[in-house]
């Protein structure tokens, strides 16, 4: 399972650069809920609202998310092995809380800290 993060789908959605192949969305697709409201802010705060909505409801439609529950945002308030920004101790705390349910889960990030802080908490890394 890949647990999605918001600058791969905004990269997928805004046509940049860097983009995820084709074969991460053929994958089964997690996030934290954080995510829709992190795709919505950037989303609308580009004026991006009548051009990419459509497709941004497709794409968080494909997702499974995971709602920021007690236990994730308990998570959240511990340390983590490396400085992290708030939202991405959201997005850590909710990848620890998967893998403590069992699941296989990658991230797929193009955030270097937050691909640093999950390398430490030894979360595999997904090519995206």
């Amino acid at each position: 399972m890949i647990y999605l993060d918001t600058s791969v789908a905004l990269a997928h959605l805004l046509a940049e650069d860097r983009r995820p192949p084709d074969s991460l969305w053929r994958q089964p697709l997690v996030a934290s809920r954080l995510l829709e409201y992190e795709l919505w802010t950037r989303i609308h705060g580009r004026g991006l609202t009548h051009s990419h909505g459509q497709d941004a409801r497709t794409l968080l439609s494909r997702i499974a998310f995971l709602e920021l529950t007690p236990v994730v945002l308990a998570r959240a308030l511990e340390p983590f092995p490396v400085p992290v920004r708030t939202l991405d101790a959201l997005h850590l705390a909710s990848i620890e809380f998967l893998r403590s349910q069992r699941v296989n889960v990658e991230l797929a990030s193009y955030d270097d800290r937050l691909v640093a802080a999950a390398r430490r908490l030894q979360v595999a890394i997904a090519e995206a």
